[in-house]
C-alpha cells in the first residue's frame, strides 16, 4: 500500500485467496523457485520449507511414506530429479560458513552433501582447517570424513591429515 501511495496510485490490484499456512508456504516457495540464478542454499531451504509444509498437510499418513512421497512431489513440481532434491535439502545441515562456500562455488555439491553428515563441531573444525590450509575436500575425502565421523574417529588430527593429502589433480 505504501509503495502504491508513493507512486500516486489510488488503488492497488490484489488477488485474495483463502489458504492454510501450509498452502501459503508452498505457493511462496514455488514462486521463489521460478527465479533464475538461485544459490544452492536458497534452493536447499526452499525445498526444505516446501517439504515440511507438504508433510504437515499429509500428517495422517505414515511418516516415512509421507517423507518419500513428499520429496518425490517436490522434485516433480520443481522438474528436478528426486535424488537432487534430497541432496539440496541435505545441504541445510551444513554450518553457515561451509554452506556459504557452496554458494561461492568453493565446495561442489557432492562433497558438500557428504560433509553435511559430519557433526556441527566436526564441520566447524573443518571450516577452520580450510581457512588455514586454503584447501577444500574432494568427494573421496568428504566420503572418508563422513565414514570416520559415523565411527566417531574423526578427530581434528585426522581431519587435518585428510584435508592436507596431495590430491591426484594437484600433482
Amino acid at each position: 500500500r505504501l509503495a502504491a501511495q508513493k507512486l500516486g496510485l489510488p488503488t492497488v490490484p490484489v488477488l485474495v485467496r483463502e489458504m492454510t499456512d501450509d498452502e501459503a508456504v508452498i505457493l511462496m516457495v514455488d514462486s521463489n523457485l521460478q527465479r533464475e540464478n538461485l544459490l544452492p542454499s536458497e534452493k536447499a531451504f526452499a525445498y526444505k520449507m516446501k517439504l515440511e509444509a507438504m508433510k504437515h498437510q499429509g500428517k495422517a499418513t505414515s511418516g516415512q511414506l509421507v517423507q518419500k512421497l513428499s520429496v518425490e512431489k517436490v522434485a516433480d513440481e520443481a522438474n528436478e530429479n528426486y535424488k537432487t532434491v534430497q541432496r539440496y535439502i541435505r545441504l541445510t545441515n551444513l554450518v553457515p560458513p561451509l554452506l556459504q562456500m557452496v554458494d561461492d562455488g568453493r565446495i561442489a555439491l557432492s562433497p558438500a552433501v557428504e560433509l553435511s553428515y559430519l557433526t556441527r563441531d566436526e564441520q566447524a573444525e573443518l571450516w577452520n582447517l580450510i581457512g588455514q590450509e586454503d584447501a577444500t575436500p574432494s568427494l573421496s575425502q568428504a566420503l572418508r570424513m563422513k565414514q570416520l565421523s559415523r565411527e566417531a574417529k574423526l578427530t581434528p588430527e585426522v581431519l587435518y591429515a585428510i584435508l592436507t593429502e596431495e590430491k591426484p589433480n594437484q600433482k
